[in-house]
């Protein structure tokens, strides 16, 4: 049975990543269902942080929707860069977030992984939090994490998932590449016409 789920988990991540990378706002309603499915994969995985990882994330696809849709009636959220002051606040906050999780689930769970579980869902939190505001550096993070996440997915036999975050990672450069282009041209794309 959860097979299938996490072959459609899969899926349904490989369409979200990539229409994130192309800036459409559908890619969050995709993404949302993606997370749901992967909540039950990842716990039957004794991989804990994950499944609270993607609980969090199913509250963070809206959060991400909103925000690409609330710019200007115009356009949508601009790409930009944020400070470095902020990047080292935010991957802050990731690390302590690390610590408490890591602790939490090496002492009082059978956690596979607790410590690594623990700084990927860490990283991905900081990760998803600059995807909702497009900033540029979402992609570089998500590479580093993509790759440490292949490995702990490999480990854990979960081999659909190892084999969509090797997918991943080759989204990510394309995202890089797509939003850095974007910025660079200074172009946001339209949004798409509600209707009536």
């Amino acid at each position: 049975m959860f097979f299938w789920i996490e072959n459609l988990a899969a899926a349904l991540g490989v369409l979200s990543v990539w229409l994130m990378a192309r800036q459409k706002p559908i890619a969050w309603p995709i993404g949302f269902f993606m997370v749901v499915l992967y909540a039950i994969v990842f716990f039957e995985a004794k991989l804990y942080s994950e499944t609270l990882l993607q609980i969090i994330y199913a509250g963070l696809q809206a959060y991400g929707w909103w925000c690409w849709l609330r710019g200007a009636k115009a356009q949508a959220l601009p790409v930009t860069i944020l400070a470095m002051p902020c990047v080292l606040r935010d991957l802050a906050v990731g690390a302590l977030i690390t610590l408490a999780l890591g602790s939490f689930m090496h002492l009082h769970t059978d956690a596979q992984m607790p410590w690594l579980d623990a700084t990927l869902t860490g990283l991905s939190l900081v990760g998803q939090y600059w995807m909702a505001h497009k900033r540029l550096q979402c992609w570089p993070l998500w590479l580093v994490v993509d790759v440490a996440y292949v490995g702990m997915f490999w480990a854990a036999g979960l081999v659909t998932t190892t084999l969509l975050y090797v997918g991943f990672i080759g989204l990510a450069v394309y995202g890089w590449r797509q939003w850095s282009m974007a910025m660079a041209q200074n172009t946001v794309l339209p949004l798409p016409k509600a209707a009536p």
